[in-house]
């Protein structure tokens, strides 16, 4: 079951999507929907395809997904998805830790798999319900209501999410810092490829941002670049047509032959054969 509200003047749209069986999101053929996603598995462990990467999404557990994001899931029937863009909830980008530009997008990298317990379970199956209710109203405050019930659902999500994954030592203006690296990359990859430039817009010296990711972080500044980088490489070798010198360009790189060396040195193939494999798969 579907349930969306729009706001045509603003473009704003929010969707609750309720054990869909068919339900996959490929964003290459989805672009003008860009659309946040916040996935709740209700059923036992299955697997998750994001990008071609299958992960397991465990049962009754929390999955942040990306605007630009291609995904599906194993049972779609027993999985509830909030899905939300910047026009319906962004409004309110001033509450950074629960923006779309917080925690639960930027706020550690990779995917955010947040767990659940007995009693979390049933926040949320109550919290589902009052979502479910007020899609029956229409009328001019219905927006505002499935607004303020959204920042609820990211507040609790957020604030499990930071006792799953911070460190209890960390600073606020510390992960501030690397939530805002990680969002400076995701928006600029394609021009950027050094520490230095990041650094420079954060007005930070290299060494103070390697400090502080070996400190708080599983990843060094570099390799978030260059895995951000050949994640886009590798989404476009998969779901568009465009040659890999197309690519190349697409991605910054000054010639075809560095950006194969590149993609080489990440994946052990050249685009050419990881292109190769995926037609003979």
């Amino acid at each position: 079951m579907q349930y969306e509200f729009k706001e045509p003047t603003v473009g704003a749209k929010f969707r609750l999507i309720i054990n869909e069986s068919n339900y996959q999101r490929n964003f290459f053929e989805e672009q003008e929907d860009l659309l946040l996603s916040l996935a709740w598995n209700t059923g036992d462990t299955q697997k998750v395809i994001i990008d071609e990467i299958e992960m397991d999404f465990p049962k009754n557990s929390f999955l942040s997904l990306m605007v630009n994001q291609s995904f599906r899931f194993e049972k779609p029937q027993d999985v509830v998805l909030w899905q939300y863009n910047r026009e319906f909830y962004c409004i309110v980008d001033h509450d950074k830790e629960v923006s779309c530009a917080g925690f639960l997008f930027y706020g550690v990298s990779g995917s955010l798999l947040i767990e659940l317990s007995e009693v979390e379970i049933r926040k949320f199956t109550l919290l589902l319900e009052v979502f479910k209710d007020e899609f029956q109203y229409r009328d001019n405050i219905q927006g505002e209501m499935l607004r303020m019930l959204l920042k609820r659902l990211i507040i609790i999500l957020t604030r499990l999410g930071k006792e799953q994954y911070l460190s209890k030592t960390i600073e606020n203006n510390e992960y501030d810092l690397v939530r805002e690296y990680s969002l400076l990359v995701e928006n600029n990859f394609k021009n950027h490829h050094q520490v230095q430039d990041y650094a420079n817009m954060l007005n930070k010296s290299p060494k103070t941002l390697s400090n502080l990711f070996s400190k708080h972080h599983n990843k060094t500044p570099l390799q978030i670049i260059r895995d951000r980088i050949f994640l886009e490489g590798k989404r476009l070798l998969i779901y568009t047509d465009k040659t890999s010198s197309e690519i190349a360009y697409d991605l910054g790189f000054d010639e075809p032959a560095h950006f194969s060396r590149f993609f080489k040195k990440m994946n052990g193939q050249s685009p050419s054969e990881f292109k190769t494999e995926l037609k003979d798969s």
